[in-house]
Parts: structure tokens; C-alpha cells; sequence
């Protein structure tokens, strides 16, 4: 298997790996797993897009044999029922070790992402988003800067079926609703095409899967019409007929109604519902007060008028799927879709959405449900990791829990986890050139047993600058914490975070940054910046200006960078882009989804200067560093200086060595990170959050006396540590080192 593109036939010779080198030692796992059958590619029953029927045969009803055919061929249970039967008793299945999650086999196969929007690239015209990921040049572009893997967001088509017609998504391509690619970003072809492309570079690519839910596409009509274990894919409940007094009615034109608290509770007094979740996502009043909602009335395939109330833990057209259904349809549903990406399409790894939500029980009389943290998350994440390397890919979970559950998933299911738990804390340290929470964040990591390691450490992606703090304000909430001289419960000490980075980032601070509801704030990565420098209005800035802004987010690059784990970045990021005005996605934010101003269109390789939006129609937004040919033949660009910075990383194996400790620092604007290497030798790093600069002196257990520090990045010898273990750090404005101390 060639790790660099996913599961691949292997090489006839089982002692080569897969670009032909001989391995440095031979694994527990392989002395089991020593052959390597060629994999499969299993076909499904997919089609290019949903099938519109421009003559249909009568109505849509259940009771039209018909439509009922026509749901489920357009169906994700039925293509994961047929590339079940393709792969069941193949020798292939077998080819991989699966029981454990390996972070550091992930991270050795792609250490450093792109994170792509497919709304929101520019492309050349008549390209479309896919062809654009598989382009020549922009994975020279990629190899240049350091890049090994593409996420390419969701690409599969979404939304869902009213009637015989499709109807739009409602949460960016994350309300799926077939395995079939959605034509606005392209077609299988493309994607098989572009994963060839990022195997010929050395990279890979990552796909989605969302095991926590589905849009209203066909399983959702099917599982209304009560046929066959569709219904068993949800958490739905059928309300005899008696009870529909319970039910609020469904508005015109409409074919749910969100329950309110007062149906929520009626309902849960009748033991029909478990009522109240511990949280409402995406709650408005008015709008979705509640995780549950009642559908219309229906008839089913035997002539029975049915109404269901369904959970959905996000957007009510994003109905939750059941993972411990006696039918166990949710479960086959995910699994086929997985499998179909990998095997069939060639990814070499998914990125699991909102695993975290995929248990839920009745607690205790008068307290919320069992939402969170769930047993049954910790399992199914199990199984989902485990037939993925089972088919020799790996998995990430963009999961904000608590530190403690994050590392009890990592221990049973994906490969690797999305840094929630320090992101909020780096981005606070800009804002305020105090590094305190960041640091206690990182050693709270460390006490629990956090592997940084099996971290992604992200700058700005599709989602909000997220600051639950859910650690702090949940589970450890009346946990005692120093902070700023005082000490807080952690409940006070997260919404004191939270005020911090509203009034830092937003208002008049940052008056282009919005709230989003109760998740953060809506802003770029080069938007926090603008904001923490002082910048009111984005379109006067000077040369000098984004001079700073860059210095900024190389900083910011350095700390995702210079530690143990994946780094990932966008191509906001790469162009620096900034926010959108708000009338310009009027539409999208109407109904308090302020994310859309962070997510506008750029032409990341010059593919389309004209372009004033994308293909998708995201208005294209204003960028500070330009596309990347020109950043690349400039050496003082963004994305030039982002390449060494890089370049360090790989060539000394940052990335898969190990957190030892965070001291005390001589400075509150500065960090200082210490990591053992896999060679043995210990590494840091140093960062200045501000743009003034500072000098003290620094120590730590974990120093030698006697060695010395030698620049990575120059080979410049720095000094050496002293018999206390101490050495003295002088760091510029916004300046960054890291270190490896050599021992005679």
C-alpha cells in the first residue's frame, strides 16, 4: 500500500512499502499482517446527480409503487447494501491492522493539510471544484510550500427531495443525501482524478462522512413512508393518532414544524420523547427551540396517514441517525458511505463531522437527556476508525467535547482529533498579547494525557473562531483555576474568555466580525488580526499594514506548526482574505448564520482574475497577499516564509514528536513549548505574541545542562543551557524560533 494515496493495490514483493523503500523495522501489527491482497473497487448503484423525473407516473405518495422504486434507487442504505455484498468474504478486508488508533502513522502519511471550501474557490472557467484540486499546478504549488494532503470538504450531494425534485442543502453540503457527487463541484471521475494527482506529489486526499446525521433526502422520505428499516436509520418515533393533539401544527408549505418547550415537554410526559438535550445547537427563538421536530401528516406504504417526531441535534432538515436501531440501517449507512469513498472514489482518509453526538438516553427525572459523551460515541467512533484502517486509510473527528472525552475517543476511535481544546486559547493570546490561558489550556491538556500529537492544529477552516470552551464551562465547571492572580470556576473563567474575545474581536474592535449565535465568532484568520492591531477599516490598508497583519499570522502559523501533530490552513489563510460584508450574504445570514462572511470566494492559483464570485456564487472577498505564483516568486510573501517554516518542520520531525512541557515564561506575551523528537533529542519552541520584543530567561526539567541550542531553521548556534537547566530567549515583534538542543 502506497500510504502517500490511500488504499491501493500493493506491490507483489510484501516486503516493500508502498513507493518501494525497504522499512526501517517491521511493526507488531505486520509480523500479523504480512500480505497485501490488492483492494477492491466496489461499484454502487450511484448516479451523477438525483434523478429527476420530468414525466412522473402519478403522485408522489407512498402509495405509488412507483415513487416508492424511484426513493430507493436515489437511496444511501441501498448503495451501502450493494457495496456490502461486493466486499463481504474479500481476502482485502483483511489486509490492514484496525484495532488501535495510530496518530503517528496518520501524521507520518500527511503532516500538513489544505482544507478546501468547495463553495468558495475560484476556478477557471468551465473548471470545475474538483478538476481545480486535481490540477497540475496547484499541487506543484503545494509541494512547494509543504503541503500533503487536500481535505476537500463536503462534495457529495446534499440537501433533499420534495416530491420528485431535489431541493437545496441547508448547512453547506453537510446535510448529505447520497454517495453520488454533487455536479457543481464535479464528478467521480474528477475526484479519481484528483487523487491520482496527489499520489504523483506525495499527497493524499481526506473526504468526508457525517456518521451523526443525513439531510431529507431519500431514506428520510422513505423512513416517513415507513418502508422497510428506512425508519430504523433515525431516531424517529411514530405518534398514534391519538396523540396528534401533542403534535403543533405543520405551516404551509412546510413538511416539519420545530417542537416548542412546552410540545417538548407534553411529549416527554407521555413517555413518548426523552425530552431536553443537554444542548441546543443552532437555537433561535421561534426557530428551533428544541432538538426535536414533528412531521406532517403522511401515508405510509400501506395507506396508513402517519405524523413521526424526529430528533436532529443541528438544523431540522439534518435528521440525527440512530446508531443502536435493531435494524442497524443508521450503522450500514455510514459504513457504505465510508467505504464507497475510499475504495471506490481512492481517498486516503475522512474526516468524521459531529461524531460526537451519536449516543442518546433518558437520564434522570427532570434533567436534560444523555447527549454528550456518550458511551455509544465512544463505540461507533470505534467502528467507524476500525473499518477505515481496516481498508488502509485513516480517520479525524472535528470534536468539541472536553479534554477528558477527546482523549477517551482518541484511545478507541479516529487516528486524530481536531485541536479544539488550545485553538480558542492561541487566538486569545493575539488578541490580547497574553499567552496565560493558552498556556494553561496546553498543561491541562498535558495533566489529562492529551498526545499532541494526535492533534490537528487548524487555522481558519468553514466554522466560527469556536469558544465554548466546553471543557471549562461542562464537566469542569465548578473546577478551580488561576487566572490573571484570581481564582475562577471554570464556568467563570470561559465566559471571562468569551467577553475577552468579544470585546477584543468584535464591535468597534472589529466591527467586519460577527457573533455566531452561541458557538464564537465569525471572522478570518486575517480578521482577528486586523482586529487586534487596531484596524477599524479594512479597505485602507497600506503595504506597511499587511506587512503586519502577515507577521501576525506567521506567528500564529509557527505555533500550529512548531509542535507535535497535523498543522492544516486554508486558502484563506494562504490568501490572506478577509470577511465579506454582510450585505453581501444578506440572504444566507438572514436566519443567524454569520459564518457566511468569513467564507468568501478566492482564487487561490490566479485561475480567474475577472471572477467577482464562484461557480458556486460565493462573492469573492478582498485579499491581502495575492494567489500563489505570485506569493511563491516573491520571498518575502506569505506563503514563501510559510514554506521554510515548514521545511523545518519536516526535515527535524516536529510533527511526530511529543509535548514534554510548557514553563513558566519571562514575559506574558511569550509561549515556550518543549517536545522530545522520535530521534531522542529535545526540541523547542519559542514564541512572542506581540509585536514588541522581549528577552528573559527560561527554564525547564526537561533542559540538559551543557547542550546547546542550534537554530533549526539556520543551523546557528544559540548558546548553551546553563547548570540550572536555564538558557536566556530574545525573540522580536511577533518572532518565532525552534530550537534542538544538542548534547556532546
Amino acid at each position: 500500500m502506497n500510504p502517500k494515496t490511500g488504499p491501493t493495490p500493493s506491490d507483489d514483493d510484501p516486503t516493500e512499502t508502498g513507493d518501494g523503500a525497504l522499512p526501517s523495522e517491521v511493526t507488531f501489527d505486520e509480523q500479523f499482517y504480512p500480505a497485501r491482497p490488492k483492494a477492491l473497487r466496489p461499484r454502487a448503484r450511484r448516479r451523477a446527480a438525483v434523478t429527476v423525473n420530468l414525466n412522473p407516473p402519478f403522485e408522489p405518495d407512498a402509495r405509488n409503487k412507483a415513487y416508492v422504486e424511484w426513493l430507493v434507487n436515489q437511496s444511501m442504505l441501498g448503495d451501502a447494501t450493494t457495496l456490502a455484498r461486493q466486499l463481504a468474504g474479500q481476502a482485502s478486508m483483511w489486509a490492514h491492522p484496525f484495532a488501535h488508533p495510530n496518530p503517528r502513522d496518520a501524521v507520518d502519511k500527511a503532516s500538513v493539510w489544505f482544507t478546501a471550501y468547495p463553495l468558495s474557490l475560484i476556478t477557471g472557467k468551465g473548471q470545475s471544484f474538483l478538476s481545480a484540486l486535481g490540477a497540475e499546478d496547484l499541487w506543484a504549488a503545494f509541494e512547494q510550500i509543504g503541503i500533503k494532503a487536500v481535505h476537500t470538504g463536503p462534495v457529495k450531494l446534499a440537501g433533499g427531495i420534495s416530491g420528485w425534485e431535489p431541493t437545496p442543502s441547508i448547512d453547506g453540503h453537510f446535510d448529505r443525501m447520497s454517495m453520488a457527487i454533487d455536479p457543481l463541484f464535479g464528478t467521480e471521475e474528477d475526484f479519481r482524478a484528483m487523487c491520482e494527482a496527489a499520489g504523483s506529489h506525495g499527497g493524499t486526499i481526506i473526504d468526508d462522512i457525517v456518521p451523526a446525521h443525513t439531510g431529507k433526502g431519500a431514506d428520510f422520505r422513505l423512513a416517513e413512508m415507513n418502508y422497510r428499516d428506512y425508519p430504523g436509520i433515525y431516531h424517529m418515533i411514530n405518534i398514534p393518532e391519538a396523540d396528534w393533539h401533542l403534535l403543533p401544527e405543520v405551516p404551509a408549505g412546510e413538511d416539519s414544524v420545530n417542537l416548542s418547550l412546552e410540545h417538548e415537554k407534553a411529549l416527554q410526559e407521555a413517555g413518548i420523547i426523552i425530552g431536553q438535550l443537554q444542548r441546543v445547537i443552532f437555537y433561535e427563538p421561534g426557530i428551533k427551540e428544541t432538538n426535536w421536530s414533528a412531521t406532517r401528516e403522511i401515508y405510509d406504504t400501506q395507506g396508513q396517514l402517519r405524523r413521526w417526531v424526529y430528533l436532529h441535534y443541528f438544523k431540522a432538515g439534518q435528521p440525527s441517525i440512530n446508531w443502536l436501531d435493531p435494524t442497524f440501517a443508521g450503522m450500514r449507512l455510514v459504513m457504505g458511505d465510508a467505504l464507497h469513498s475510499l475504495l471506490d472514489l481512492g481517498s486516503g482518509a475522512l474526516r468524521l463531522d459531529a461524531n460526537g453526538f451519536l449516543g442518546v438516553e433518558k437520564s434522570a427525572e427532570e434533567s436534560p437527556a444523555w447527549s454528550e459523551g456518550h458511551p455509544l460515541s465512544e463505540a461507533a467512533n470505534h467502528l467507524i476508525g476500525s473499518m477505515v484502517r481496516k481498508v488502509g486509510g485513516f480517520t479525524f473527528q472535528e470534536l468539541n467535547l472536553t479534554i477528558d472525552a477527546i482523549k477517551s475517543t482518541s484511545e478507541v476511535g479516529a487516528d486524530l482529533s481536531y485541536d479544539f481544546i488550545t485553538r480558542p486559547g492561541y487566538q486569545h493570546a493575539l488578541a490580547t498579547g497574553d499567552t496565560e490561558f493558552l498556556r494553561l489550556t496546553l498543561k491541562e491538556g498535558l495533566a489529562i494525557g492529551i498526545d499532541q500529537a494526535s492533534l490537528v492544529h487548524a487555522m481558519q477552516n468553514h466554522d466560527e473562531l469556536t469558544y465554548e470552551l466546553v471543557h471549562f464551562a461542562t464537566a469542569h465547571a465548578h473546577d478551580v483555576y488561576e487566572l490573571g492572580g484570581e481564582e475562577l470556576p471554570g464556568s467563570v473563567l470561559a465566559e471571562n474568555i468569551r467577553e475577552s474575545l468579544r470585546q477584543k474581536l468584535t464591535g468597534e474592535a472589529g466591527p467586519y466580525n460577527r457573533v455566531f449565535t452561541q458557538n464564537g465568532i465569525a471572522c478570518t484568520t486575517a480578521s482577528v488580526i486586523t482586529a487586534t492591531l487596531g484596524f477599524t477599516d479594512l479597505t485602507v490598508l497600506t503595504p506597511d499594514d499587511i506587512e503586519r497583519i502577515t507577521s501576525a499570522h506567521l506567528l500564529l502559523a509557527m505555533y500550529n506548526a512548531f509542535q507535535p501533530g497535523v498543522f492544516a490552513l486554508s486558502g484563506w489563510d494562504l490568501c490572506g482574505t478577509l470577511p465579506l460584508e454582510a450585505t453581501e450574504v444578506r440572504s444566507l445570514i438572514a436566519g443567524g448564520d454569520t459564518r457566511w462572511i468569513e467564507r468568501g470566494a478566492h482564487d487561490l492559483m490566479g485561475w480567474n482574475p475577472e471572477a467577482t464570485a464562484s461557480s458556486s456564487g460565493m462573492p469573492k472577498a478582498l485579499s491581502l497577499y495575492g494567489t500563489l505564483p505570485d506569493q511563491l516568486a516573491d520571498p518575502r510573501s506569505f506563503a514563501s516564509r510559510l514554506s521554510r517554516i515548514l521545511a523545518v518542520r519536516e526535515q527535524h520531525g516536529i510533527a511526530t514528536g511529543q509535548l514534554l512541557d510548557i514553563p513558566d515564561v519571562p514575559a506574558p506575551s511569550v509561549l515556550v513549548m518543549v517536545n522530545r523528537l522520535a530521534v531522542g533529542a529535545v526540541q523547542i519552541t519559542l514564541l512572542n505574541f506581540s509585536e514588541e520584543p522581549v528577552s528573559g530567561p527560561v527554564v525547564s526539567s526537561h533542559f540538559p545542562p551543557g547542550g546547546r541550542l542550534v537554530d533549526l531553521a539556520t543551523g546557528e548556534d544559540l548558546g548553551t543551557i546553563a547548570t540550572n537547566g536555564s538558557f536566556t530567549l530574545t525573540l522580536p515583534g511577533f518572532g518565532g524560533l525552534a530550537l534542538i538542543v544538542k548534547e556532546d
